[in-house]
């Protein structure tokens, strides 16, 4: 009963904040109350920290059979939705530039759906953490991972409440096609004998760099020119892909700044070993002499 009450409680917090839900999604697995998206979040970042302690005196796992399943799963998933957001959004006529809630009828109902399991897939992907504490990729949890993994799936949750369509479809639609590309890269990348294919790594933070960018500016078409969608979303929705804007800048100079090569380093060292115009080695080699004459 407590547990009810409080339930009751966050959910008409949540109300006063937003304003009445999208009635088409009520009952929907997962939707009607925030407390599983927000304790499955919290689950996420205490499996993180406990995971953390747990493998900081073991051997990291392999988990290659695991991984490849995982990864093809993902990927199989992220082209449904691609596939079928095209198709769903083609048949209600949806305006690129910005596109209402409420006047594409079945086509509307077809696209939130899809935009259920874009929501379900990101509690899913909480899998790439686990899997990366498991085998102690310690270097790969950054903060922009665990950022991007935990908002995600409540903003989606939100998303699924208030504007389960219209010009929510663009972000996803993009998102899946990275994804497709992203998952099938991991999946690969986990077989030794392909990873000497594997040189487009650099162009994957690319393509999704652009992907931030381009949502961005669809989500703000529709701020210059307005077609009944939440004006609020919208801003909020830019003001948090510019987070992650700026977020995989960083992530992409640090990773994919050219440090000076070998060649380059040797250089330097032999230009520094010079000295008075013979090389370190021709002292060496003359107090060799000058000893030997001394000895003889």
């Amino acid at each position: 009963e407590t547990l009810k009450a409080f339930d009751r409680e966050v959910n008409a917090f949540v109300d006063y904040m937003f304003g009445p839900r999208d009635a088409r999604v009520r009952g929907w697995f997962l939707l009607d109350s925030y407390l599983p998206t927000f304790f499955l979040t919290g689950a996420y970042l205490l499996c993180i920290w406990l995971g953390n302690k747990f493998m900081k005196n073991r051997p990291p796992f392999s988990l290659r059979p695991h991984l490849i399943m995982y990864n093809l799963g993902i990927t199989l998933l992220s082209f449904y939705m691609l596939i079928e957001l095209i198709l769903a959004t083609w048949e209600g006529g949806y305006n690129l530039q910005c596109q209402n809630l409420h006047s594409a009828g079945e086509a509307d109902i077809r696209v939130a759906k899809v935009l259920w399991w874009y929501y379900f897939s990101k509690v899913i992907e909480f899998m790439d953490t686990i899997f990366f504490v498991l085998r102690k990729k310690s270097s790969q949890i950054t903060f922009l991972h665990v950022y991007h993994h935990a908002t995600m799936f409540n903003i989606w949750w939100c998303v699924l409440n208030w504007i389960p369509c219209g010009q929510s479809f663009f972000g996803p639609t993009l998102n899946s096609f990275i994804h497709v590309l992203m998952y099938s890269y991991y999946g690969l990348s986990v077989i030794p004998s392909m990873r000497k294919y594997l040189w487009w790594k650099k162009y994957l933070t690319q393509a999704q760099l652009i992907q931030f960018l381009l949502t961005i500016v669809h989500t703000l078409s529709a701020a210059v020119k307005p077609c009944g969608f939440p004006f609020g979303c919208l801003m909020f929705q830019s003001s948090y892909m510019a987070t992650l804007v700026i977020l995989f800048i960083n992530f992409y100079v640090k990773t994919y700044r050219k440090a000076p090569s070998r060649t380059a380093v040797k250089e330097t060292s032999a230009t520094t070993e010079i000295k008075n115009g013979f090389h370190k080695d021709y002292f060496a080699a003359a107090n060799g002499l000058q000893n030997n004459k001394k000895a003889q």
